[in-house]
């Protein structure tokens, strides 16, 4: 038997220590978040003191939270008891163009610490198991219960969505489209980039009644776009009642299987053949943030039963439904593209 070298081992047994407390980890990242630590600290090293009274906290745990921090990249230790920003601590600011405050707080609200231990669970059964622990399926516990965490979640889509939309109207080549039609586009962002860049184009966004009647104001009656813009309340499991040059899924088909198979064979059912269809979904290979996203899948099988999509997964489905998939392209580091078309 082949005994692994003493300096191996020992390194394994430190990862090892530093993963089964990354719980430590996630919450010091919500305490900043919540306290706005990165929100009052400035361009300049700050003392601990001063940094505490700013926030009327006690100094001494601010500190013990700041060297957590500085351990994982999240702001610097200066020397002389000062600490300065970091390039990951100023996305906690609220104000950053691509801020990821409300990204860290919706990942680990109250909730979450209640669900991840019963991952063996999920994994075992093979179902979610969000309604055991809360009496009901994970949208109506957030809308009826957790209304504190449903507005966090707000936030955090429609941040995520911003920044992930000017990405995708950037990588987007719309010759020869004259119409689009963003499937469960949520508030629209994306939609309304495309707009923005393109000054002939029409679209239409289908979501639930309640998230069309939130759309971007620019979409809506008197917006800048609504001359070009259709909003179109549904659910897109059951029915799309859109022609478009172009179909665009973002984001959504992270259901169950079947849910997916009905939204993409909606789309084929009403599509002209060779119409284009784009789907956007993060991935859980061949990506550059497989740990984030591979951490995604696991909070999906958790509270709503869902899963990211592998490459080879979302193209059968993709196929199954009556698609010819062309290609799949990357969007930006955790995004990917699957372009398609209508089959004949």
């Amino acid at each position: 038997m082949t005994t692994a070298p003493v300096n191996t081992t020992a390194q394994a047994a430190m990862r090892l220590r530093e993963l089964v407390f990354g719980a430590a980890c996630a919450a010091a990242v919500r305490a900043a978040a919540r306290l706005g630590v990165a929100d009052l600290l400035d361009e300049t090293p700050v003392s601990v003191t001063d940094l505490a009274a700013r926030l009327d906290i006690e100094p001494r745990q601010l500190r013990r939270l700041l060297r957590a921090l500085t351990c994982y990249g999240l702001f610097a230790e200066t020397g002389d008891d000062q600490f300065e920003h970091t390039e990951m601590s100023r996305l906690l600011r609220e104000d950053a163009p691509n801020s990821l405050r409300h990204i860290a707080l919706w990942c680990t609200e109250p909730w979450t610490w209640e669900a991840w231990p019963k991952l063996d669970e999920a994994v075992r059964s093979g179902r979610n198991v969000f309604p055991e622990l809360f009496g009901k399926e994970f949208f109506d516990y957030l809308h009826t219960d957790a209304g504190d965490s449903a507005k966090v979640f707000d936030k955090a889509m429609t941040t995520s969505s911003r920044q992930s939309a000017k990405d995708f109207a950037e990588y987007l080549d719309l010759t020869g489209i004259d119409s689009v039609a963003d499937i469960g586009g949520g508030q629209g962002h994306v939609l309304a980039s495309l707009l923005e860049k393109h000054p002939a184009l029409h679209g239409t966004l289908l979501d639930l009644p309640k998230v069309v009647a939130g759309a971007d104001p620019r979409l809506q009656e008197g917006g800048a776009f609504s001359a070009r813009a259709r909003l179109v309340p549904g659910d897109c499991r059951i029915e799309i009642p859109v022609r478009a040059d172009l179909y665009i899924i973002k984001n959504i088909l992270e259901w169950d299987d079947d849910s997916t198979r009905r939204t993409l064979a909606n789309v084929v059912a009403v599509a002209r053949p060779g119409a284009r269809v784009v789907v956007v979904e993060n991935l859980v290979d061949n990506s550059p943030s497989m740990r984030f996203t591979t951490a995604m899948d696991l909070m999906l099988m958790l509270n709503v039963g869902g899963a990211k999509h592998s490459e080879e997964s979302m193209v059968q489905l993709m196929e199954e439904a009556g698609l010819d998939v062309a290609a799949v392209r990357p969007v930006n580091p955790y995004l990917h593209a699957f372009e398609a078309t209508v089959r004949g």
